[in-house]
C-alpha cells in the first residue's frame, strides 16, 4: 500500500513573485523603520536648534524612509495573506492587510507635513517664536492629531492580526509575528520616548520585521 503525499498546489506566478518580493519588502522595511529614528535630528527638541534641525537634509530623510516602510510592510502583509492560503490564519491575515492599508493612509499625511512643511519652515522661518508656533499648528492641531492617532492605533492593531493570523495558521512558527506585533502596539507611545529609546524601538520593529520575513521565507509543510 503506497501513502500519498499532498503537498501544496503550485503558486500562480503573481503569488510566486509576491512569495520573494514581500519577505523581501518586509525586511526592508525594517531597515527603514530603523532609519528613521536613528537619522532624524533630536534638535528640534530644543528651541535654539529646531530651525537647523528641521532645514537639514536629514530631516525629510528620516522621514521619508517611515513612508516607504509603512508601504512596503503592505506589500509583506500582501505576501502573508498568500503563504496562509488553505489555513485558519488566512481570514485574519486579510484583515491584518486591510486594517494596516486604512492605518497606514491615515498616518502618511502626518508623515509627509513633517517630511515636508517643517523642513520648509525651518529654511525660510528665521524667527525663532514665530517657526515654534508654526510648528505646533502643524503639528498638533485637532484634526490632524485624531487622524493620526486613529492610524496609528489601527497599524498597531493590523500588525497584532499579522501575529494572531502567523499563529493560528500551523504553517509559520507560533512566535514568529510576535516581535512585529509588539513593536508597532508601541508605535503610539514611542513618540513620548527620548530619542536614545526610539532608536531602540526601531531596533525592535527592525527586528520583529525581518523575523517574520524570514518565517515567510520557510518551505512550507507537505500535507
Amino acid at each position: 500500500m503506497t501513502t500519498q503525499v499532498h503537498r501544496p498546489a503550485p503558486l500562480a506566478p503573481a503569488a510566486t513573485a509576491r512569495a520573494w518580493a514581500g519577505p523581501l519588502a518586509l525586511a526592508l522595511a525594517g531597515v527603514l523603520f530603523l532609519v528613521h529614528p536613528a537619522l532624524r535630528p533630536a534638535g528640534d527638541a530644543v528651541p535654539a536648534t529646531t530651525a537647523a534641525a528641521f532645514a537639514g537634509w536629514s530631516w525629510p530623510v528620516a522621514h521619508l524612509a517611515g513612508v516607504a516602510g509603512f508601504a512596503l510592510v503592505a506589500a509583506g502583509l500582501l505576501a502573508l495573506r498568500d503563504r496562509l492560503a488553505g489555513t485558519s490564519g488566512r481570514g485574519i491575515a486579510g484583515w491584518a492587510l486591510g486594517t494596516w492599508a486604512a492605518g497606514a493612509a491615515l498616518v502618511l499625511p502626518y508623515y509627509g507635513a513633517e517630511a515636508f512643511s517643517l523642513h520648509a519652515l525651518g529654511a525660510n522661518v528665521p524667527d525663532t517664536t514665530t517657526l515654534l508656533t508654526l510648528t505646533e499648528a502643524v503639528r498638533m492641531g485637532p484634526i490632524q492629531m485624531t487622524v493620526f492617532g486613529a492610524g496609528l492605533v489601527l497599524l498597531a492593531v493590523g500588525g497584532i492580526l499579522a501575529a494572531v493570523a502567523a499563529a493560528r495558521s500551523r504553517v509559520l512558527p507560533r512566535w514568529s509575528g510576535v516581535l512585529f506585533a509588539l513593536g508597532f502596539a508601541l508605535y503610539l507611545p514611542q513618540f513620548w520616548f527620548p530619542m536614545e529609546l526610539r532608536i531602540a524601538h526601531g531596533a525592535l520593529v527592525a527586528v520583529g520585521c525581518i523575523v517574520l520575513a524570514a518565517a515567510l521565507r520557510r518551505p512550507r509543510p507537505a500535507r
